[in-house]
């Protein structure tokens, strides 16, 4: 994955509605923009448009069956923004325990100056 795919994730699901969109097409194999705008307090507009928005990142897929569109998880997708997540979150880690560590040493430092 190119940083530009990972820039192009990590924007599509800042956003609350697409998470809940996630969560909705994970429980089950597929749904319509119709039906889970009928779950959601968003319109169906709205909902095509965030289905839209997840599916050129790479977590969802369509598929016209008749005159519906079916959209689903892209797992694979979904696995692999985990993995990437994970490798944040340690880098994350890492820095803030750096962080810690240097405000420690300054608050000694700064209290054996006044003593």
């Amino acid at each position: 994955m190119s940083l530009s795919a990972n820039d192009d994730l990590w924007e599509a699901v800042t956003e609350p509605t697409r998470r809940k969109l996630l969560d909705h097409l994970i429980s089950r194999d597929y749904a319509t923009a119709t039906t889970l705008a009928s779950e959601m307090t968003v319109s169906r507009q709205a909902i095509c448009k965030h289905l839209a928005r997840l599916e050129s990142s790479g977590l969802v897929t369509s598929e016209h069956v008749g005159r519906e569109v079916r959209f689903s998880v892209r797992i694979q997708r979904i696995a692999e923004a985990s993995i990437e997540l994970n490798v944040v979150a340690q880098r994350w880690n890492s820095r803030l325990l750096a962080i810690k560590q240097l405000a420690e040493q300054s608050y000694a430092s700064r209290k054996n100056e006044d003593t």
